[in-house]
């Protein structure tokens, strides 16, 4: 098999292929195998059909159309292999020749594919990359300590407006035009939570039980979703959250400690924890963003395209040109990420082992809410455990990277990441484990 690459956009290229016919045979074999035992011919036994008399009652182009489409899709991924592409998407496949009988010519196709673009990263020896300090404060301790109270406290009306933070008991009505396309009561909503609509925060401060009041807002769900609507609320109650005293007593009710002090020392550690976590995402984020910065990346449109219309076909969504709009800058952003990570992989050498693999295997079927076992067949009959593997190999690449670069807090003291991190050891180690296992099994098979 020959074939040969020609690029026609930085992200598009054209795959030129030629096929022997000794190369092609196993397929047209297969093809008279498969018309035999389908075909009924006078005298002679499905399955038992000789290739001529085949080749005369059915025809050579049945023969050969039926060998090409079986044999395609792998001369196709093998020249693609052969020329290091990195495909995108489907390819756009032109059968331009084809054995013209038994035993002679050649299969000749192109195929126009977007391929993973090649990009330079800058030097991780050039980033700089700096986080907030774990230094935990008195005001980080009472921030977690008054949560705590939040869970333990008891609402108690009150007569008076209402204010940040306040619990209110609301009946709400939407009308576009003339019509009252949505309507709601003795709901509870708490103000300054901002998880309903726009405006409401404002609208109900100041605003006592018993007391109605109208604002425009875009409504956020429905039918009528994005549309601009007239909104009256109305407030039946006003309470506020009483929180308990913060002192022995409370201690004891609400943890395993005695006495206040011991509870504060756990919430520090508590904080001290969080804290060192949030070191190692803003590390990770920063680096990423970093990297997106100083790269240039083109992007496949047809792949974004595909992305985007897989989305909105499953939303029912294709009409819905801002919803298009807001797909597609998404899929464009992840598909920038996905090229540079996979391109950064590359060049840090990242192997993902097994035990890697199960591990988020395992963690994504929690996600899923199934048992592992089930999710991990789910995915392998639908071939999508190579996705998966590329979906480790981006993260740890960002990990890997990490470990080369001088992370610095507040302070400009360098900071510790490798609990979250892993270090090069530890992969070398496991490694190491694997190949040991890989060689044990293969000396028992054999």
């Amino acid at each position: 098999m020959k074939s040969a690459v020609e690029t026609l956009e930085p992200t598009k290229v054209k795959l030129t292929v030629e096929v022997d016919y000794d190369e092609l045979k196993p397929s047209i074999d297969h093809a008279y195998k498969h018309i035999a035992s389908e075909v009924n011919i006078p005298g002679f036994r499905k399955g038992k059909v000789p290739p001529r008399i085949i080749d005369q009652r059915v025809g050579w182009g049945a023969v050969v159309e039926h060998a090409v489409n079986d044999a395609l899709g792998g001369f196709y991924g093998q020249a693609a292999a052969e020329q290091k592409l990195r495909p995108l998407g489907q390819p756009a496949v032109e059968v331009t020749e084809i054995p013209a009988k038994a035993g002679e010519g050649q299969l000749k196709f192109t195929a126009e594919v977007e391929v993973r673009p090649e990009i330079t990263l800058p030097e991780l020896d050039t980033i700089d990359i700096a986080v907030e300090s774990t230094e935990v404060t008195e005001a980080d301790v009472t921030e977690r300590l008054d949560a705590l109270r939040e869970r333990f406290g008891t609402l108690v009306g009150v007569d008076r407006p209402a204010a940040d933070g306040d619990y209110v008991v609301i009946d709400l009505k939407a009308v576009i035009g003339d019509e009252e396309v949505d309507s709601v009561s003795g709901i509870s909503y708490q103000i300054g939570s901002g998880n309903m609509l726009e405006g409401l925060d404002e609208a109900l401060t100041g605003l006592s039980a018993g007391e109605t009041t109208t604002f425009k807002a875009d409504l956020a769900g429905g039918e009528h979703a994005g549309e601009a609507a007239d909104v009256t609320v109305t407030a039946t109650s006003v309470k506020q959250r009483d929180l308990p005293d913060a002192d022995d007593d409370f201690a004891q009710l609400a943890s395993e400690f005695d006495t206040l002090d011991e509870l504060n020392a756990d919430l520090r550690e508590q904080v001290a924890s969080i804290k060192k976590s949030n070191q190692a995402v803003t590390a990770r984020d920063t680096l990423l963003e970093k990297l997106l910065e100083s790269t240039e990346i083109p992007v496949p449109s047809g792949a974004v395209e595909a992305e985007v219309h897989r989305h909105l076909e499953s939303e029912d969504r294709l009409e819905d040109d801002k919803h298009r709009a807001e797909v597609t800058e998404d899929a464009t952003k992840a598909l920038k990420n996905q090229i540079l990570l996979d391109t950064l992989a590359e060049k840090l050498q990242v192997k993902v082992g097994q035990g890697e693999l199960v591990e988020y295997l395992v963690q994504s079927a929690r996600q899923y809410g199934m048992e592992p076992q089930q999710f991990i067949q789910s995915l392998d009959q639908g071939g999508q455990i190579p996705a998966m593997v590329g979906e480790v190999a981006r993260s740890k690449a960002l990990a890997v990277a990490l470990r080369q670069i001088d992370v610095k807090d507040g302070e400009g003291s360098t900071v510790d990441l490798s609990e979250f991190i892993g270090s090069d050891e530890a992969d070398a180690a496991a490694e190491a484990l694997q190949d040991a296992a890989a060689e044990a099994a293969e000396a028992e098979e054999a």
